[in-house]
């Protein structure tokens, strides 16, 4: 007899939502490792190719390197803040704090953000909000979201007064990252319902809300949820990945499969076509009956 398919999932959501290293948070608490490791970094992208560029040689080159060479680049951002003053500080600051994130040296990555932070001018809201948004995603790197979560705080406050939507919702992503760590399940919940508010266009934040969902066992939101997160991203393998576990563990065998094939036409060969093929092969070929 065919087990149930809650049962036969499981190895592989296990996997799907195993711990980040260092988060030390458990498996049934976990968001999608990949979807974490892809957000992160493509916050990171954004914060640093948002940021003001500097104008002098010097500010250039270092920013320039931080592509090219972070080793090197360490070392000139260091002593361009020797020699900086005012916003100089902040850019290399900056630099300095890529270069190390660059190196997987995160918590000398976050001291760097922090102070480039803390040199930028009190109204200065965006640019504030988005160092401290970068700290905390260094913090979480490390696998010290107790941290992440004190550094972020003050980032979300900065991007309310900056009015910034999409900086708003970025860093309530980050903090709901960091209350799952921390196995706060319901107050990442409701960080992610601001994600939604601020930015209802941001089919991350309704992936990582049908996931949160999923996990607390509120597969009716969590299909909402995916939803609109699949109308938003038609053709986002993540999010296909997502629905079909969902729609397995509702019991609708037929569009988890449905879900799962797209995730193969959509990202052949990909760790989330893996994933999606040994989903199909627990599930057994269209009109396998499970008790």
């Amino acid at each position: 007899m065919m087990l149930p398919v809650s049962l036969i999932l499981a190895p592989f959501m296990l996997a799907q939502v195993g711990p980040t290293a260092g988060y030390g948070a458990s498996p049934a608490s976990q968001l999608p490792l990949e979807i974490i490791e892809k957000k992160q970094d493509e916050a990171r992208k954004r914060a640093v190719q948002e940021m003001p560029r500097p104008t002098t040689p010097r500010g250039a080159g270092c920013m320039a390197a931080a592509e090219a060479s972070p080793e090197r680049t360490v070392q000139v951002a260091r002593d361009a803040l020797n020699q900086a003053v005012g916003r100089e500080k902040v850019r290399a600051g900056l630099c300095l704090g890529v270069a190390l994130s660059d190196l997987d040296r995160w918590g000398e990555a976050q001291q760097a953000f922090v102070n480039a932070r803390d040199a930028t001018e009190a109204d200065d809201h965006q640019t504030r909000a988005r160092l401290g948004a970068m700290a905390g995603n260094a913090a979480l790197a490390q696998g010290d979201a107790a941290q992440a979560l004190m550094l972020l705080g003050p980032a979300a406050s900065e991007a309310k007064l900056a009015e910034d939507n999409a900086l708003t919702a970025s860093i309530a992503l980050d903090r709901a990252r960091a209350l799952v760590a921390v196995d706060r399940p319901d107050e990442a919940a409701d960080a992610l319902t601001r994600a939604r508010e601020a930015e209802p266009d941001n089919a991350q934040a309704w992936l990582l809300s049908a996931t949160l969902s999923r996990r607390q066992n509120k597969l009716i939101e969590a299909q909402t949820q995916i939803e609109q997160a699949a109308g938003l991203a038609p053709r986002d393998a993540e999010i296909g990945l997502e629905a079909g576990v969902i729609a397995a563990l509702s019991g609708n065998d037929g569009a988890a499969r449905r879900s799962f094939n797209s995730v193969l036409a959509l990202a052949p060969g990909s760790d989330l076509a893996t994933k999606a093929q040994g989903y199909l092969d627990q599930l057994g070929p269209e009109g396998a009956r499970t008790p």
